[in-house]
């Protein structure tokens, strides 16, 4: 069942260590196999662009983001299950964009599950195309591996750079 926000004004900030217990728990609650804390930590280290969408106190979900040359590589999007079908995956996957192009980047990268057939769809509705797979690329049920779905987006890169978000 999905949950009303509870304010109309949500933000982004990035993330920081202090909010990683509440950031792995709702990766939990959100994905058959999640991300570690470890994880988010080692993004954090590595100053990858880890964003968080809130509502007031709530946390609505979050990205992290690998910058490259001129790419970047969408690691991880989340939406709290409560708050799933309400348009925030694609305001976060609109603001990676956007801060993407500022940043000069020409591309967008992702892997997708190829059994998430919902993120799959939510990602060809925002323009991404499949340009490959990578097979047994992800951890699956009893030591199996699942092939993961590779999407692109091309950005139009802006002439300027926009601070890291």
């Amino acid at each position: 069942m999905n949950a009303a926000v509870p304010t109309r004004q949500v933000r982004f900030e990035a993330m920081t260590e202090s909010q990683l217990e509440a950031v792995t728990a709702l990766e939990q609650q959100a994905h058959p196999h999640p991300w570690q804390k470890s994880h988010f930590a080692d993004c954090l280290a590595s100053a990858y662009p880890t964003q968080l969408l809130m509502a007031e106190d709530t946390l609505l979900g979050y990205f992290v983001a690998m910058k490259g040359v001129d790419e970047v590589h969408l690691l991880n999007l989340t939406v709290a299950p409560a708050y799933q079908h309400q348009g925030w995956a694609r305001l976060m996957l609109d603001a990676l964009a956007l801060w993407s192009s500022g940043q000069g980047a020409q591309w967008l990268w992702l892997e997708a599950r190829q059994s998430n057939t919902r993120a799959i769809h939510v990602y060809k509705a925002h323009g991404f195309r499949t340009v490959g797979v990578r097979r047994q690329y992800y951890p699956a049920a009893s030591g199996a591996r699942e092939d993961a779905v590779v999407m692109s987006l091309p950005l139009k890169a802006a002439p300027a750079q926009v601070p890291a978000p």
